[in-house]
């Protein structure tokens, strides 16, 4: 009897955990910096044999194109995980937590002084 090269191979799974990892650092790549005070990027996945959705949670510095920063997440996140883990990614959903401006960030008091 012939082997068959793919049932010889075997069968990788790969955690959930780990392709969320990869997901955030993704993510952190597409946006190059995390806003001054802010959090990184935060991924959460569901995988279903080789097919993922992907959510990520997110700051943003203010002020920024959203809609831009969120499409750089988007295709980043896919094109990684496609890439590294070889699952097709049918869903990436962004979620914007909170926004990060410079007037927020001033820790020095404000008001009258005695």
């Amino acid at each position: 009897m012939a082997a068959d090269p793919v049932r010889d191979r075997g069968a990788t799974t790969i955690a959930d955990r780990v392709v969320a990892k990869i997901a955030s650092q993704a993510a952190r790549e597409a946006l190059g910096a995390v806003p001054e005070g802010g959090s990184a990027p935060h991924a959460s996945v569901v995988v279903h044999r080789d097919v993922a959705r992907v959510s990520v949670s997110l700051e943003l510095a203010y002020p920024t194109d959203i809609g831009r920063q969120c499409g750089a997440v988007r295709g980043r996140v896919r094109s990684r995980l496609e890439g590294l883990v070889g699952m097709e990614v049918h869903e990436v959903a962004v979620h914007v937590e909170r926004l990060h401006s410079p007037h927020t960030r001033d820790t020095t008091p404000r008001g009258r002084l005695s």
